[in-house]
Formats: C-alpha cells, structure tokens, sequence
C-alpha cells in the first residue's frame, strides 16, 4: 500500500516547516499567500487530501451549502430539501445537512460547525425556540449569504422564503365556517413558532370576519408526535357542546385525529369536519380524504437554493436582505372530510 502523503512529507518538499503547512492548509492569516499558494500547489502535486476549501486559493469556495432545519423526520423538511438538493447538484454545490431538533442550543452549536466548515452560504429553518439571532453575525461579517425559509426571523434584515400563513389560516377555517362549522378547534404546534403564530391569527381572523366568537379555550398547543392523537380528542370531547369543526396545523395528526374520532363512533365530516395542513401523501390516504393546505415544500426548497446560488454566482457574497424575502402561494385543497354540505367541489 501506499504510504499516506503528511504535513512532514510537504513541508520537506516545500522547504518549509511542518507549522507553516499546517497553517497554510488550515488559511491561517500568518501565512502570506504566496507562501500559502505554494504550499497548495506541493500538496496537490503529492496527492495530499486536504479541505477542499484549501484546494481554491483564488475563489474561497468550498462549494458546500449548509442546511439547518429544525427535523429532519418531516414530510415537509423532506420535500424541501429534496427541491434544495436538485438545484444545488445542477449548479455543481454539495449539501452539508444538519438539525437542530427543535433546539436553540443545538442551532446556535450547528451554525457555529457551519462557519468553521467554511460553507459558501447558509439556509436556515429556525427551531422553534430560537428567539436571538447573533449566532449569525460572524456569517453577516464575513459576508457569507444566510437566507431563511419556512421559519423566518421576524424584524432583522435577514431574507427568506415563506408562505402567508395568516392567509392559509384564515382560508382553512374560513371554509369550515362555510361549511356550516360554528364551533372550530385549532390545534397547532410551539407557541413560540411564528408560522403556527400567524396560522392562528388567520384562523382569529377567519372567526371575526364571519361573526363568530374567538375562544381561547378551542385553541390547543402541542407538539406533533403521534402519542398526541388521544390526547387531542380527549380534548375535542372535553367540552359541553361537541365542536364541530377541526383545524389541525400538520396532515399526520389530522389524519390520526380522523381514525381516533372514528375510533370513539364519530363520523367525519357528519359530526365534526376535518381539516389538516401541508397536503402530505396521507391526507390522499385516509378515509375519509383530508382536506388540507398544499404548502409547495419542493418549491421552496428550489427556490430557496436556487436564489442563494444566483446571489453567490452574480453579488460576490453580499448578506441578502429582508428586502429579498420572497412569499409564495399556498392553495386550499378541498376533501371529503370537511364537506359537511355536499355542494363543494371534491378534488
């Protein structure tokens, strides 16, 4: 076998010392770049594997991206990295993934590893506790592009890629109210999470626009795990009055809200119309079908990507700003589980 080139190995070859090497491979600013540049150059020549930042004097390209999102089990997060993995191949970039599993800690831990990796640029979905933002100012110094997407931060100068969840909030109950639903439940996720924050401001919004009262006690925050099942429609049928509309802010726990009433001899839609949110593959699955919100995940995730790479292609690594931030169109898909009356349109 063949022995493995070292430090020692270029740093004889180059006349240099073995401390200068290491530096120059790790872009110490000690070292000058002539000297970095023609310690590069031994190292290449010997076959020595080194960072492959290391490997580009002129241009400080890795050609990775780094993406931080909160799950990687998630329907949603898998669809957009599957548009963000697409756009990045075609233009010659790799993806370094990461999650923070929904923790600030974990983000703030991820970001820092991003940096040191010398990643051209970075997409963010935030945790659901992520309050502050100056983990990413050694990024904004260095001028590398951050852009969020899903998860944005609110008032920075941060750009980012989003749906209007007040709007999509409002659409779904909306169409439970018109339905003939007078007393909707809305079930969502972390408090702290802007997307559910604004979900829930549509779904207000929907309920004050057709009359109805908002009641805080039909709001029920939980995290998305499928033990919740029981737990919510322990709470649907916790009240006096049956509630005979559900707003659910994820597929999975719509659909398994839909077998759990079941379960207990309710009917969907007869006794308390069902709606979910993201139009995962189960809402297609269920019986009945779910209606739901199509959130165009692998659109994001294209466009997303797609917009930072032009931004490192075209602009030489200026930050991005909240003036980039781009909304996109969700559409309300209409099923048989919320069809009270039967004068809708199926899809």
């Amino acid at each position: 076998m063949s022995k493995e080139v070292t430090i020692y190995d270029i740093a004889r070859s180059a006349g240099v010392s073995s401390t200068t090497v290491s530096r120059a491979l790790n872009d110490h600013p000690a070292v000058n770049e002539k000297t970095k540049k023609k310690i590069y150059d031994t190292a290449s020549e010997m076959g020595y594997r080194f960072n492959v930042f290391a490997s580009n004097l002129r241009s400080k390209r890795t050609n990775n991206i780094g993406v931080i999102v909160p799950r990687l089990n998630s329907n949603f997060q898998s669809s957009v990295l599957a548009g963000m993995e697409k756009v990045a191949s075609q233009s010659g970039y790799n993806l370094i993934i990461s999650q923070s599993f929904e923790s600030f800690e974990k983000e703030k831990a991820n970001v820092k590893t991003m940096y040191n990796s010398r990643v051209d640029g970075l997409l963010v979905s935030l945790a659901a506790n992520s309050v502050t933002y100056d983990h990413f100012k050694p990024f904004l110094e260095k001028n590398i592009p951050v852009l969020f997407f899903d998860r944005i931060p609110l008032n920075t100068q941060f750009a980012g890629v989003m749906i209007d969840n007040v709007q999509a909030g409002y659409n779904a109950t909306a169409h439970l109210i018109k339905e003939g639903c007078k007393k909707i439940v809305h079930v969502l996720g972390n408090g702290q999470v802007n997307v559910y924050l604004d979900r829930l401001k549509g779904y207000r919004y929907a309920l004050i626009d057709q009359g109805l009262e908002y009641r805080p006690e039909l709001v029920l925050h939980t995290d998305f795990t499928e033990e919740k099942f029981e737990s919510i429609v322990d709470f649907i049928l916790s009240h006096d009055s049956l509630p005979d509309g559900l707003f659910v802010s994820n597929d999975i726990m719509a659909a398994g809200c839909i077998n759990e009433l079941k379960e207990r001899g309710l009917r969907v839609p007869e006794d308390i119309a069902v709606m979910g949110f993201n139009n995962d593959v189960i809402s297609r699955l269920i019986e009945p079908k779910l209606s739901t919100t199509n959130y165009p995940g692998f659109e994001m995730g294209e466009l997303a990507m797609r917009n930072l790479i032009n931004h490192l292609n075209g602009d030489n690594g200026a930050v991005l700003q909240n003036t980039d931030t781009i909304t996109l169109r969700s559409e309300l898909i209409i099923r048989k589980s919320t069809l009270k009356s039967q004068q809708t349109l199926v899809q």
